[in-house]
């Protein structure tokens, strides 16, 4: 079973769309970047806090209990680096918003989001990097998009699924890495910690059964 450690409900959206069935425990932790930290390592370092940190909860204890099945928890953190190479993650206010968006008009940025599975003793982790190409949007329109609400609490202030999708003419790379979850990716290495998960309990039952 997969637990999900993350409030967002646009991963919540892409993992059921995917067709998995989960759980969510959402973590809490500072989300702040480190001196000369990476955007890369910024976003692998989230994910293995956020992963960790619900697996190591009293929550993820208590439904570790009422499964016989091994527990797979996915943390995931998503950001946006703006041409400059300044890391935007979301933005503070409406004004840090207007900032953002305009740090992201007329260029391609990237976007990071970094994978972090826990099952036990195993631990996955990997990057997914798309690039996308912004329009440039009058000074109006960044104001209009503003006040409908949609940039809060999204990185770099915008999402590329909902009305920011008319400045955007290109991508290159996954797009649902864009709205939150790189899903080939997550799919890639769920099956592979699954599969570990299963030789683990095939080595196991045959070293008892060796026993016996």
């Amino acid at each position: 079973m997969l637990v999900l450690a993350s409030a967002s409900p646009r991963r919540r959206d892409l993992l059921a769309q995917a067709g998995y069935e989960f759980t969510v425990l959402p973590a809490d932790v500072c989300e702040d970047p480190r001196r000369a930290e990476s955007p890369i390592d910024y976003v692998l370092r989230l994910a293995q806090e956020k992963a960790d940190a619900v697996a190591a909860s009293p929550e993820f204890g208590a439904l570790a209990r009422t499964h016989t099945e091994p527990l797979i928890v996915l943390g995931a953190d998503t950001t946006v680096v703006a041409p400059n190479g300044e890391i935007l993650a979301k933005p503070e206010n409406d004004a840090d918003a207007a900032r953002m968006l305009r740090l992201l008009s007329g260029a391609t940025h990237q976007v990071i989001t970094g994978i972090a599975l826990v099952a036990g003793n195993i631990r996955e982790s990997a990057a997914e990097v798309t690039h996308v190409t912004m329009l440039t949007p009058t000074d109006e329109e960044i104001a209009a998009y503003i006040a409908t609400g949609e940039p809060r609490g999204k990185a770099g202030a915008y999402a590329i699924q909902g009305r920011a999708a008319r400045w955007i003419p290109r991508i290159r790379g996954c797009y649902f890495n864009v709205v939150g979850l790189p899903l080939a990716l997550v799919a890639g290495m769920i099956a592979g910690v699954e599969d570990r998960l299963r030789a683990a309990q095939y080595d196991l039952a045959s070293h008892f059964g060796a026993r016996t």
